[in-house]
């Protein structure tokens, strides 16, 4: 089990010149044996948030305790140990290598790790067999189910013993009924194994099987709730949110299309008659989406 203090971290991101600030002053403390979800909108910190606690993207500014260790400080080759023994990392799209069977999947941070070959075998077996994957062992990722994988995925993350699970929208990919039977997994394994548990997820359903829940917005952490506390509005919100970012990444790609047609007009790569069809379908694409924001606005 590790404790994670995270106190004052700030992450900017630089492309050129455009800043773009991920996390502003964060401050968060995950107790010895806690099963926390972080939930928030996209957009809101939360995989940058996980990055930094695992070691896999220095902030800006900021420190991060894991086990009284403030790991921003750590050389290069001590960092690597850190995130092959004391850190297992649970993704999204699971992460396996297609051409290796389940329990070669489970195996490899084994390999990474120099365990031996017959130690390796042993424990691949014995954490597929504890996430309900003994039977599939020799099975490869495009013979599995998007829930099996994504199990043979946490079995992985097990493989070195660490006392820090970090799970980024481990269930973003899967269907309302096999994302709850991995959340309650990763309560199981939680409860079972003595692991400090931290899942990123906008999927409040999932989030509730958590010990606590942390609101993440703009950033920062705006509240930390036990699940009893959580609301319907909160669900909402985050919906609604999402939705408003989908909306404005449709609005860019219409306008950036727009432009392109200008210039293709003015470069005679398309007639005035095929400029003005385009522009118009394109226009009443974007009158669309104008309204429909400005009603979740409201």
């Amino acid at each position: 089990m590790s404790e994670v203090i995270c106190e004052d971290l700030i992450k900017v991101y630089k492309t050129g010149k455009v800043e773009v600030v991920a996390l502003r002053g964060l401050n968060l403390r995950v107790e010895k044996g806690e099963f926390r979800a972080i939930v928030g909108p996209s957009g809101s910190g939360k995989t940058t948030l996980l990055n930094i606690i695992g070691g896999i993207t220095k902030p800006t500014a900021g420190r991060v305790y894991v086990d009284g260790t403030n790991i921003v400080d750590l050389p290069e080759k001590k960092l690597v140990e850190y995130r092959r023994r004391k850190v297992g990392f649970v993704f999204q799209f699971f992460n396996l290598v297609p051409t290796l069977t389940a329990l070669e999947n489970v195996e490899l941070p084994m390999v990474l790790a120099g365990i031996p070959r017959e130690q390796r075998k042993s424990r691949a077996i014995k954490l597929l067999r504890l996430v309900g994957l003994e039977s599939r062992a020799n099975h490869r990722p495009s013979e599995l189910s998007g829930g099996e994988q994504q199990r043979v995925a946490i079995a992985a993350a097990l493989a070195n013993d660490p006392p820090l699970i970090l799970a980024d929208e481990p269930t973003g990919e899967l269907d309302s009924v096999t994302s709850l039977q991995i959340a309650e997994l990763f309560r199981r394994l939680h409860k079972e194994l003595n692991k400090t548990v931290i899942v990123v997820t906008h999927d409040i359903s999932v989030a509730r099987l958590a010990d606590r829940i942390s609101r993440i917005m703009d950033g920062v952490i705006v509240e930390t709730l036990i699940p009893a506390e959580i609301k319907e509005g909160v669900k909402v919100e985050l919906e609604v949110h999402d939705k408003v970012v989908e909306l404005e990444d449709k609005k860019a790609q219409i306008l950036n299309e727009i432009e392109r047609l200008k210039k293709d007009l003015a470069s005679g790569r398309i007639t005035p008659d095929e400029f003005v069809e385009r522009y118009t379908r394109l226009k009443d694409e974007l009158e669309k989406i104008e309204k429909e924001l400005m009603s979740l606005r409201v």
